[in-house]
């Protein structure tokens, strides 16, 4: 195998990673030896390669200071409408590479650390992911704010800081095994405390209803500490802000207990107060009802909505004068979006601040918060959806329980005006969920308390509307919308596949960064023989990196002629990963039957974390590392199908580690039954970097379908209206089971204990699931999966033709930059114009 680039090297040659923008080396250099003079200690003369990285990375952000301070000081003077977008998660990954792509300084960076005997990519794997999210939801976040700022829009992030983010998973003994992400251990180079911008959050109490109006007192207090993250945009000298909340105790937390001989206690007590920004929980897709969730999320949105209305109220840069006194003005300066459910709180806290605090009548007051806010829903599973009692409520957040019950109670008068006389629409569409323990639907106060709603993707927008909530489109049609999701082509390609930019930028320019449409215009390119030859060329190596990369780590011997066939998200039953491990069974089954004829070789790799409590999904990784085992060791087999579940799957791991993930053109995996899965963005990850999708006509696969062709992406399986279909029928695995004898085969190895000897009935419980329990209808798919999968191994045998159809989905991607996404939320809900307008840098002379 003849050694592949690297990346350094590469570097030399691209010109879409910053050449234009080359600063002063010697300059670099400068400013580098100087923060690692300071990075030092007096005792330790010898540098680390973290003192290194952290020089580099203080030597970067000194290039956004400016920036930064520029920015702000630029919307003050220009005073535009403000974006705040509200999330529990920002799965933001490493800021080092990013900034520099960013900034144009990357190969000035590179060029820089070469001279002085350093190894830029040993730096940048000094740095810590910032796991601060779950999976889509989280990495959507990140992705808007890095379009947001370079779509020149006033935005600000506002989320969690927390202290131990996504839990690093290991594999042992086939095993998911969780380990805290203590990714703050070393610092962060990228934050800046604001300590002068503490605000303080109540919890508990009690309320007090006075003829002036109503108190909320005898609260407990925890005060919300601002650490400031800058979000630099795409060479527009743009630098926006992420604030992020960390818990603190204030100093006489619990202190009363001293006069009875309980200071310890009473000292040790603070970490109660500060837990609410201890650990991001660790479920995707599913709710978990814990009194410290609540927390978290009241938390974040109280504090941010003190940030908002402070903000709001003052004019100038660095001012704490009151100028805004009038509230009618606010949804003319700022927009509110609820990234889901989880910060849903912000309507009934914005309403409690206007009506308690700043006094205004209920009836302007809502109409104020209605025009300010909206929301975006990520999912229709059941057991996603927000759903808190409100009992915990009562214990809690008790005016906010008065204010929601009277939200609710005007709510259902206009529904009963509209709809008279009809009560069971009246239970399905009020905020309160009776019967049993009554609880409060978070989704239907989002709906209620926001201007907009929408899905990420059109076929998700739809099933909204047409199901889940549906009596709320049929009562306010106006407020629905869709806002299908898109990625950062910096991140996703210039970051992660620079071999593949640089190609494109040869044949259409380097615009196409900013305005991913430009993509279009490879379709001139589809039958050039160079350019079919170039990507190629990039394809196998990056394959080739990927292939030492494997066998490195996990001690698999691949062929990297075979075809690397991906799954990579979350592990969870809708997913369908058990569908993937059908197929790989049954592949694997055919060479033993067969082992004389020619089979396309495949190497079949799936990776993601499964939620801790998720008892299924674990199960899930142990299966397909058990598969893996007996697969990976057949000689019959031999190098024709290996197995490996990709360990820690994070967004370093995507975009490069020490080698290539997301930039081998092969096939992208998206499988989960149809109308069950939001958007999903990685599928778009992988199509920008030019694989070819196999996938359900789900989420945002639709859409996928649509820009690159039919022909060009591998559709199989039921349409919403089949599943619909098999539902009123009703679903019988047992009919598949008896009806396809190679189903049956593989169903009987896995309940049999082929795959686990020495444990014959380890996975009954997964067998018994798929048999008679089966949400996601597994069997019902599985047929025409195979055959699918029979057509991906017949193109991969034509590199050509195959290659085309790789240019047609590069060439499709237009659509799913993040870029138009948050173009359009811009325009179609908060009322905003973006612009590619640059500002000027800081030493500019003006």
């Amino acid at each position: 195998m003849s050694k592949p680039l690297s990346d350094h090297d590469r570097r030399k040659q691209i010109s879409v990673r910053g050449l234009a923008g080359v600063e002063n080396i010697s300059q670099l250099k400068l400013d580098f030896n100087r923060h690692l003079h300071f990075t030092l200690v007096k005792d330790r003369n010898v540098a680390t390669r973290r003192d290194y990285y952290f020089a580099l990375a203080n030597t970067v952000r000194e290039h956004l200071i400016g920036r930064w301070i520029r920015t702000q000081q630029h919307y003050y003077e220009k005073d535009p409408k403000r974006v705040y977008y509200i999330s529990l998660e920002f799965y933001m990954g490493r800021a080092l590479q990013n900034t520099m792509v960013n900034l144009a300084l990357e190969n000035a960076c590179d060029e820089a650390m070469y001279q002085l005997g350093l190894d830029m990519e040993e730096l940048e794997d000094m740095e810590e992911d910032a796991g601060l999210g779950n999976g889509g939801l989280g990495r959507l976040a990140a992705c808007f704010l890095d379009s947001m700022a370079s779509l020149g829009l006033a935005a600000y992030g506002y989320g969690i800081r927390y202290e131990f983010g996504i839990f690093n998973q290991k594999i042992i003994n086939g095993w998911q095994v969780e380990e805290a992400d203590d990714w703050l251990r070393y610092g962060n180079p990228w934050e800046k405390a604001r300590p002068e911008y503490m605000r303080p959050v109540n919890f508990y109490g009690r309320t007090e209803h006075h003829p002036d109006g109503v108190k909320w007192v005898d609260t407990q207090v925890v005060l919300a500490l601002p650490y400031d993250t800058p979000i630099p945009g795409y060479r527009n000298n743009v630098v926006n802000t992420m604030r992020l909340w960390s818990a603190k105790a204030p100093c006489d937390f619990n202190l009363k207990d001293f006069n009875v001989g309980g200071y310890i206690q009473a000292v040790l007590d603070r970490n109660l107060a500060e837990n609410i920004s201890r650990v991001l929980y660790p479920n995707d897709n599913f709710f978990e009802g814990k009194e410290l969730r609540l927390k978290q999320e009241y938390f974040v949105v109280s504090a941010t909505l003190q940030d908002i209305i402070r903000r709001f109220k003052v004019s100038k840069f660095g001012s704490r004068e009151i100028a805004r006194t009038d509230f009618s003005k606010l949804p003319d300066k700022v927009a509110i979006q609820l990234n889901d459910t989880h910060p849903a709180m912000a309507i009934p806290e914005l309403m409690r601040v206007l009506v308690d605090e700043e006094k205004l009548e209920w009836e302007k007051a809502w109409d104020i918060c209605v025009r300010t806010c909206a929301y975006t829903n990520h999912t229709v599973l059941p057991e996603a959806l927000e759903r808190w009692p409100v009992d915990l409520f009562a214990y809690l957040l008790p005016r906010h329980l008065e204010i929601i019950y009277e939200i609710n109670r005007r709510h259902l008068e206009r529904v009963a005006a509209k709809y008279p006389g009809d009560h069971d629409r009246l239970c399905r569409m009020s905020l309160i969920e009776e019967g049993g323990q009554k609880k409060i639907n978070m989704a239907h106060l989002c709906i209620v308390g926001s201007h907009a709603v929408n899905g990420v993707a059109q076929i998700h927008s739809d099933i909204l509307k047409a199901t889940v909530f549906k009596d709320f489109y049929e009562m306010e049609p106006h407020k629905f919308q869709n806002k299908t999701n898109g990625i950062t082509p910096r991140r996703w390609l210039v970051m992660c596949n620079p071999g593949l930019a640089e190609v494109i930028a040869e044949r259409i320019g380097e615009d196409f960064i900013r305005d991913l449409d430009q993509l279009k215009g490879l379709c001139k390119y589809v039958n050039d023989e160079a350019f079919i030859r170039d990507v190629a060329k990039v394809k196998q190596e990056n394959k080739m990196k990927f292939a030492v990369h494997l066998e490195e780590h996990y001690k698999v011997k691949i062929n990297p002629n075979s075809m690397f066939d991906l799954q990579v998200k979350r592990i969870h039953e809708y997913k369908r990963q058990l569908l993937n491990c059908l197929h790989i069974i049954t592949y694997y089954n055919r060479i033993k039957k067969e082992p004389n004829k020619q089979w396309t070789p495949r190497t079949v790799m799936i990776g993601g974390k499964a939620a801790p409590g998720y008892h299924t999904a674990k199960m899930i990784i142990r299966l397909i590392t058990a598969i893996g085992e007996v697969v990976n060791n057949d000689p019959v087999v031999g190098d024709r199908l290996k197995v490996i579940f990709l360990e820690n799957y994070r967004v370093t791991l995507a975009e490069r580690g020490n080698f290539q993930i997301i930039d081998f053109h092969q096939p992208s995996t998206s499988i989960s039954t149809a109308g069950t899965e939001a958007s999903g963005t990685g599928n778009m990850k992988f199509m920008l970097n030019g694989a070819l999708t196999i996938g359900t006509m789900d989420g945002a696969n639709v859409e996928m379908a649509e820009e690159a062709g039919m022909d060009n992406i591998f559709i199989f399986g039921m349409r919403v209206e089949d599943v619909d279909a098999l539902d009123k029928k009703g679903y019988h695995a047992e009919e598949y089971y008896n009806r396809l004898p190679e189903l049956k085969q593989a169903i009987d190895q896995i309940a049999g204990g082929f795959f686990s000897p020495k444990q014959p009935d380890l996975f009954k419980e997964i067998v018994n699931m798929l048999m008679h329990h089966d949400r996601f209808k597994v069997f019902a798919d599985y047929e025409d999966y195979i055959k699918c999968q029979e057509k991906v191994n017949a193109l991969y045998k034509n590199p050509k033709e195959w290659t085309k159809k790789v240019i047609y989905n590069i060439a499709g991607c237009g659509k799913f930059s993040s870029d138009r996404t948050i173009a359009q939320y811009a325009r179609e809900i908060w009322g905003m114009e973006p612009t590619l307008e640059k500002l000027p840098a800081p030493d500019d002379k003006q």
